[in-house]
């Protein structure tokens, strides 16, 4: 079983379930810390630590700082058929596309968000902080206008990775069914061998 310290970190989730899908809008466009803008060389890495697995449930940890996404360590079943393996590496594949795709995303928002700040105080002759060291900000109106520009330049891109999440997930879904199929037919047949061992002794 976990330790203390990991299950702060770390919480218990159930097996089956998928991730959520990541909707495309300005209000809720994934955002990541400012100090990503100056990370943007370095390959991003997901943190090594991994609680130890457990025999009946996946564990889900914190939000990756450069993804905004939770890990998943997903449980392996005593006696695994190739289904539910197949199955839990589809669902692996997945979750790491998705934190590919947000983490390039996130550093290319936060990239040219900083960008457009910029331009825009260099245009009303405004240097990037005030007198007093603090940074200057741009009111919604004029910030509304970078998050449109920014939706309408990675339209195809959302729209194709909108498609290949919805397609993965299908899969997901139909193997997950199948798992759950096979699962119900072993215990209805098991419960059956034992009912006939019964009334034959």
């Amino acid at each position: 079983m976990a330790s203390k310290t990991t299950a702060a970190a770390w919480r218990i989730f159930s097996p089956f379930t998928l991730h959520s899908p990541c909707s495309i809008s300005a209000l809720n466009i994934r955002q990541c810390s400012s100090k990503l803008a100056t990370k943007q060389d370095k390959t991003p890495k997901r943190s090594p630590f991994r609680p130890a697995v457990s025999s009946t449930h996946d564990w889900i940890g914190p939000p990756n700082p450069l993804s905004n996404l939770r890990p998943i360590v997903y449980h392996i079943p005593e006696n695994e058929s190739d289904l539910q393996k197949r199955l839990r590496h589809l669902r692996q594949e997945t979750e790491n596309w998705n934190h590919d795709f947000w983490t390039k995303q996130n550093f290319s928002f936060t990239k040219e968000k900083e960008e457009f700040i910029i331009s825009q105080l260099k245009a009303n002759g405004l240097t990037p902080r005030d007198e007093e060291g603090r940074r200057r900000s741009l009111d919604s109106e004029v910030m509304a206008v970078f998050y449109k520009g920014f939706l309408d330049t990675n339209r195809v891109r959302h729209s194709s990775y909108n498609n290949e999440w919805y397609r993965r997930n299908f899969t997901i879904t139909m193997l997950m069914a199948r798992v759950a199929l096979r699962n119900i037919w072993r215990t209805v047949a098991k419960r059956k061998d034992k009912n006939n061992s019964t009334s034959t002794t």
